[in-house]
């Protein structure tokens, strides 16, 4: 496995994505936040910083998310279905230098959307005169875009082996269920049912806790989340392990496919 293979593909899923006009999205997100900061002095007086700042981040995150699952679960199955994957194997590329290619390209994708709604964010943040921390909001989006590469790397493996249609949904249902995760364990605790309890702590370790990952709400409210960088740096190491071996496991379904 060499780098420059690696890199090569993933400029090529960089370029492709930016070719498809995703970031038309970082326009729609500046015209709601830049809308949300003058429409809300008007509805919710006294409040309004509190829920700009939650709404600027739901945002980040939202739009985030739908370019992780909806271009992810398409990145290896595209190939795949107009058998142009052909192609790339009958060169000297493995399938390890193909999936981590195409999960880097995408998360070079993110990690640029998150840069320029952030800049947006903070630039009417400022200008609305909005009190915020910023240690703690560029913390929690740094999280979210681990976050939305550890979908990014589910989205790829379920692709490898599914439909575009059928992976979207699954990896939709994996973020809703990894930010319910612990709620889950504490549902099947309540039921005091010995059954119930081993599913909802065998659903707890297989999918990734990634209530783990969400930082929105200290962000908001503007607690520090220095005197807790022993967690922080835990919790970035749970992300990048289970990225890590998703994407062995999305390799090695990909090297088994007969095509």
């Amino acid at each position: 496995m060499t780098l420059g293979r690696i890199l090569v593909i993933a400029s090529h899923v960089f370029r492709e994505v930016i070719r498809d006009r995703v970031l038309y999205l970082v326009g729609i997100f500046a015209i709601l936040i830049i809308g949300s900061a003058g429409f809300l002095p008007q509805v919710a007086a006294g409040t309004q910083d509190k829920i700009l700042l939650d709404l600027g981040l739901a945002a980040i995150g939202i739009i985030g998310l739908i370019v992780a699952i909806f271009i992810g679960t398409g990145l290896v199955n595209k190939e795949i279905e107009k058998r142009t994957v052909l192609v790339l194997i009958s060169k000297p590329v493995s399938s390890a230098e193909f999936i981590i290619g195409k999960h880097i390209g995408l998360s070079a994708i993110l990690a640029v959307l998150l840069i320029l709604m952030s800049a947006i964010y903070f630039l009417v943040l400022l200008v609305s005169k909005v009190n915020f921390s910023f240690v703690s909001i560029l913390t929690s989006i740094f999280f979210l875009w681990l976050e939305l590469s550890l979908i990014t790397a589910v989205a790829i493996l379920l692709g490898v082996f599914t439909s575009s249609l059928l992976a979207t949904l699954l990896t939709l249902a994996v973020y809703l269920m990894g930010h319910l995760s612990p709620d889950i364990v504490k549902l099947g605790q309540l039921a005091k049912n010995p059954t119930l309890e081993t599913i909802t702590r065998g659903i707890y370790l297989v999918l990734p806790d990634l209530s783990r990952l969400d930082l929105k709400n200290q962000a908001v409210y503007g607690l520090t989340l220095l005197p807790d960088s022993q967690a922080l740096f835990l919790n970035f190491l749970y992300g990048l392990v289970y990225i890590v071996v998703l994407l062995a496991i999305a390799t090695l379904i990909f090297s088994r496919r007969q095509f």
